[in-house]
Order: C-alpha cells, then structure tokens, then sequence
C-alpha cells in the first residue's frame, strides 16, 4: 500500500488541508479535529483502499485505517497538509470548541469516567469469575464450587478483594480522575477520595442501619453536628468536592508566593474542600444520588417491561450523540447505591444487536472491503466497542442500525421483566454474561440469543433483497 497516496486520497475525500485544525491518531483510528464536518465527501472517502470505515463523535471525525498502518498514513497526512503532529488532549481541546453547553457537559463526564473505565471493566471481570466459584446452581444442584470443593475457598476470597477493590474505593479513582480533567493536581484528588471512604467513617452501606437504631456517629463542631459517614461507592459526592477543590487550588496558585505554593496551597485547598464536603457538600449530594436511585428503581419496579423496551432501544441511539456516558456514571451510583444495576445488562445486549447486524452485512456483501469491515467492526462490537460498527456499517445503510436498535429493545423488554442484574460493569458485549448475577444467567443468554440471531437473520434477508451491499 502506498502511504502517501492513501494520505492524499484522505486529504481531499475530507476538503483539503485548510479543514484541518488539529489531528492525532490513536491505535486503530486518525482522529481529526475538522472546521467543517459538512464538507466531507464520505462515498469517496470510503472508497479509499485505507480505509474501512469513519464517523463523527464528540466533535473529532474519526477515520478507521487499522493497526500498523494508521501511523503510517497520519505521518504522510500531516507532513502533506502542513499541520505539526498533535496530542489526544490538544484534537480534544479542538474539537470541544465546536460543543454546545450539553455536549462540553457530557464529554466531561466521558473525560472523567472513559480514563478509570479500565479498572472498573477488569474488576467486574473478576468479579464474575468470584460469581462462578460461588454462585450456587451453575455446576452443582443447589450448591457452588467452594460449597463442593471447600479448597477453593481461599482464592474466591482472594479474587473477591482485588476485584471489590475498585468499588470499595471508587471515590479515589474518581478523585484522580475528576481532579485532572479540571486541572488541578491529581494526587490530591486521590487523597480527597479516599478521605472520603477513610475507615474511622461509618460506612455509606451501614447508614441506613445505623439511621433506624439511632447510632449514626457525628463530630460535634462547637455545637454543630456533622454526621461522620462515608460515601462508598457514591459518584456525586466526590466529583462535587473534587471541582471545588480544583477552583481553590487554581485560585490559591495565582495569589500564593511560588516560595510557600507548596506550604500553603496543597493544605489549604484539600482542608477546606474537606470540611465542606463533610459539612455540606456530601449530605447534599448524597441525598441527591439517593434520590436518582430510588426514582430509576422505583420507576423498573412499576414498569419494567416498558423502561427495558425504551432504554433497550435508545441505548444505541445515545451512543450517537455520546449521551451513553452519562449513564456510566448512573450504573456506578446504582452499583454503590444497590450494589447491583438493571440498566448494564441492556447495554451488554445493545452492544451485540450492533454488532450481529454488521456480521449480517458481511455476510450478505459481494464487496470484500465490506466484508472485511463488517467482520472486524461485528467483532469489536461483540467485545464492547461499537463505534466502527455503528458508524462504518449500520448506519451508512441505515436498516440494520433500526433493526439492531429493534433487536436490543425487544431483548430490553425481556431481561427487564425477568429481573435481570448485573453485579458490575464488565465487558459490554457477549463476554458481559460473567458480570450478570448467576441466577440470571439463562435469562441473559435469551437475551443474547435474541440480539444475536434477529438482527442476521433480518439485516441479512433485507440486505439480499435490497441489494445495495
């Protein structure tokens, strides 16, 4: 393959150079900042040998080229437009410009959340695996692994403590998190997490015990009661406390000798922030989570046929507008809060629908560069990415996009009313099935058997008829 004429090609299918503001590339994509999406010729585009798909999400137009070759192009790229080779956060920067207030609000949760997503996917894997060994009735009548096998006891433990790890102290890694993408110093975000799930605090599982027996500890602070509770596994307290720590240490810096920055700064901003979480912040926030909480269960628990066929059905739809991360952040409050979530299962199963349809235009296409893109895009979205499934495949031809969002809304509708619940978020895809409770599991996999087998047989028939792959 010719790198450089690839890279021409690219330019031109995109309206030249002078569209151009920023652009980088990660392990499988170009990332482009562009300042006019309108202008991009996508047939031509798509036509190019390189290429094997692209969509637009929050603001950057991504170019699917593969692994081993999308560095290649984007040095001929960047050396033919004219432009120095950009940073991730610099195309970020970039194409946040072009935002509005919604869309800057929910890339900053994405921004927050995407970055910690790794510890949270591979605790929920571990956790499935603590699932099987403990899980009574999957291999054993009435009886789990460690119940048979009472050796194997000592490393379900063990694997349960690394795995909860993640979730016991989620305020921590949230902390980081948020800290950074404001632009404050990270490590003090981590230390503001984790004082917030300290063990000398009643823990936020134990509260609602302690309110009923009237033996919730409190500090006395010259005659002003505070509470002394934890907020395990909440996500509201912490990102609320990490932003006003951020603003304090950002104002201090401006106004503080560079000689005492470090004497006086630091402390401050983390002391203060401190006594207002645990005065203000954290009640506040806390109540706010809860009642999240308790209106998306109680609204399941009135109709849960109904919420699985709406949010089974949008799920994909959000993925477009990148409103799906919201909802990360609201399966996590749901974890810490129940310490289960009904609304993961369904994204699993969303997940699949896309991917199965994109394994359908596969198989119907007499197009090899087709072929190849559904196969590979069907296979991430089987593992948890969608978007080369959604943007390279479905929704250039439309109808397996809406059969696939049908698909996943009809398996919604099913898993709801069964009760279906996850004990964390892992894989979300066909691998997600460790992370569902086990006793939900053969509901889970008419689930699956649903997004998988009505999206092939449905894109696949209506494709041959149509014609057009």
């Amino acid at each position: 393959m010719n790198h450089k004429k690839q890279a021409e090609l690219i330019l031109e299918a995109i309206g030249g150079k002078e569209n151009i503001n920023a652009a980088t590339h990660c392990v499988t994509r170009l990332r482009l900042a562009l300042n006019d999406e309108g202008i991009v010729d996508d047939q031509k585009l798509n036509d190019i040998e390189a290429v094997k798909g692209s969509f637009s999400t929050n603001g950057q137009f991504q170019i699917v080229i593969g692994q081993g070759t999308v560095d290649k192009v984007y040095k001929e790229l960047v050396a033919i437009a004219g432009i120095g080779e950009s940073s991730k956060e610099e195309v970020k920067e970039a194409s946040a410009k072009k935002m509005n207030p919604l869309q800057r609000g929910i890339k900053t949760l994405a921004d927050i959340f995407i970055p910690i997503l790794p510890a949270i996917v591979t605790a929920g894997l571990l956790l499935g695996i603590n699932n099987i060994l403990t899980g009574p009735g999957i291999f054993f009548d009435e009886e789990s692994i460690i119940d048979v096998y009472p050796q194997w006891e000592g490393i379900a433990n063990m694997i349960f403590i690394i795995a909860n790890t993640a979730f016991a102290f989620l305020p921590g890694l949230i902390g980081w998190s948020a800290v950074k993408r404001f632009g404050g110093n990270p490590l003090l975000g981590i230390v503001l997490g984790l004082a917030l799930v300290h063990p000398d605090l009643l823990s936020a599982w134990s509260y609602g015990d302690a309110v009923e027996e009237g033996s919730v500890p409190v500090w006395n602070l010259f005659g002003l009661e505070i509470d002394k509770i934890g907020y395990q596994g909440q996500v509201l307290p912490v990102l609320v406390a990490a932003w006003v720590m951020t603003k304090i240490e950002l104002f201090m810096q401006k106004r503080t000798p560079d000689a005492i920055q470090l004497l006086v700064v630091a402390p401050v901003a983390l002391l203060v922030t401190g006594f207002l979480t645990f005065i203000l912040i954290g009640p506040v926030t806390f109540a706010i989570g809860n009642f999240i909480t308790d209106g998306l269960v109680g609204i399941f628990d009135a109709a849960a046929a109904l919420g699985g066929l709406i949010y089974g059905g949008l799920y994909g739809v959000m993925v477009i507008t990148g409103m799906h991360h919201t909802f990360l952040a609201v399966d996590i409050q749901l974890i810490g809060s129940t310490n289960t979530t009904f609304l993961w299962p369904m994204l699993a199963l969303s997940n699949i629908a896309q991917g199965s349809a994109a394994f359908a235009i596969m198989l119907a296409s007499r197009d090899e560069k087709l072929k190849g893109l559904g196969l590979s895009s069907g296979i991430s979205a089987w593992l948890g990415v969608t978007e080369p499934a959604l943007f390279g495949v479905n929704l250039r031809f439309k109808y397996p996009f809406i059969i696939a969002i049908s698909s996943s809304a009809i398996a919604g509708l099913y898993i709801s009313s069964q009760g279906v619940l996850a004990n964390s978020i892992g894989v979300g895809g066909v691998p997600g099935i460790f992370s569902i409770v086990t006793q939900y599991w053969f509901d889970f996999i008419i689930g699956m058997v649903i997004v998988i087998v009505l999206p092939i047989i449905a894109t696949y028939l209506y494709a041959k008829r149509k014609r057009d792959v």
